[in-house]
């Protein structure tokens, strides 16, 4: 009897691994192409620290961890609503409202920060279920609606934090009134706790919250993986209509799939402000960190598992940036690592490619017998 053996490198997800590694080299020889052109004499030593600034120190590989957790989730949020058929385009807002909800929490209300946390999640969660709803319900796509509602979550809390004088910094005996309260002065139980990693790291701003974002990612991978309730979530994503006729409630499950979506950009939110070093200014632009969840998404080819990895190269090639100062301008380590970044939405090319390269390839066949024959 033949059994057919199949090939690693045939895997949908070693396909996956191999389109990512492609889209991060091609991104960084055009960076070093860049650097060529614009200071060909130190261009060498910046793509070094690039490559090698993240790890060259205790302190900046904590700042690593430390910009990978709100990216980890933000990235989770897109690649999750991906997963499903969605695109959500709005995790910018979900982020804001997730930062506004848990700042309140800690600052406003004094409570703890797991307290807060779960407050950002709910922020998230209920600006996510908006696009949800008038998508199921109305067919109007998710994308126009999320972009509507990045910017209504960006007026809507700079005005309430505006008329909150108990959240802002002045309150507390500081200069400025366009920013929120440090959580050391404020309230210094709502600071997710570092729990002796900053002793380790010699970083004080960093926590735990690399670890919750990290469980919270392989939480997301089994749901949509291991469980009749992600199976149904792909299944309307992949086919509506067939899910419909399947009996899978499909309105239900794409407001559940933008819920879930935005809570995760919520939580985002909330790790990182509720670090106790970031505050909220009151700008008229909206957060990068949102957007960059996109990319992170398509390097994780929408994987939970590797939408972790995504995140830490993200924020690794972002530290990296920072070193080059000043040999370089910031406008030139902003171009290269934007298009390190956002190069990574060819990823799904390139795994098209790759899986039709690898496909050529016949699988194995092992025989009961070692002479190939089978046994009569």
């Amino acid at each position: 009897m033949k059994k057919i053996k199949k090939r690693f490198f045939q895997n949908a997800g070693f396909a996956s691994f191999l389109s990512s590694l492609t889209a991060i080299g091609i991104g960084l020889i055009f960076g070093l192409v860049l650097l060529l052109l614009f200071n060909p004499a130190k261009a060498f030593n910046g793509f070094s620290q690039i490559l090698f600034a993240g790890a060259s120190t205790m302190a900046k590989f904590a700042k690593v961890l430390y910009q990978a957790a709100p990216l980890i989730m933000t990235g989770l949020s897109v690649g999750f609503a991906f997963k499903t058929g969605l695109f959500n385009i709005g995790a910018s807002g979900q982020y804001l409202m997730g930062a506004f909800f848990a700042l309140f929490t800690g600052i406003v209300l004094k409570q703890p920060w797991w307290v807060a946390l779960f407050s950002a999640m709910m922020g998230g969660a209920l600006w996510g279920a908006m696009p949800g709803i008038f998508k199921a319900f109305f067919n109007v796509n998710e994308v126009i609606t999320s972009i509507m509602f990045n910017w209504i979550g960006l007026f809507a809390v700079n005005l309430t934090l505006s008329n909150i004088p108990s959240i802002l910094a002045n309150y507390y005996g500081a200069s400025s009134a366009e920013r929120t309260a440090v959580l050391g002065a404020a309230n210094p139980s709502a600071m997710i706790p570092k729990m002796g990693l900053d002793k380790i790291f010699g970083a004080s701003y960093i926590n735990i919250s690399i670890f919750l974002t990290i469980l919270i990612a392989v939480i997301a991978y089994i749901v949509l993986n291991k469980t009749t309730f992600g199976y149904e979530l792909k299944a309307c994503g992949y086919n509506r209509n067939a899910s419909i006729y399947a009996g899978i409630n499909a309105k239900r499950n794409i407001v559940f799939s933008m819920v879930i979506a935005g809570a995760f950009s919520g939580i985002g939110g909330g790790v990182y402000y509720l670090s106790g070093t970031a505050q909220y200014t009151i700008e008229k632009i909206l957060q990068a960190m949102g957007f960059n969840g996109i990319p992170v998404a398509l390097l994780a080819t929408s994987n939970p598992l590797g939408t972790i990895l995504s995140a830490l190269f993200v924020s690794y090639i972002q530290v990296g940036g920072e070193a080059m100062q000043p040999e370089f301008a910031k406008e030139i380590i902003d171009i290269i690592i934007s298009v390190i970044i956002y190069l990574s939405a060819f990823s799904l090319l390139f795994k098209g490619l790759i899986t039709k390269f690898l496909s050529k390839n016949k699988p194995e066949y092992a025989d009961e017998e070692e002479s190939g024959e089978v046994a009569s």
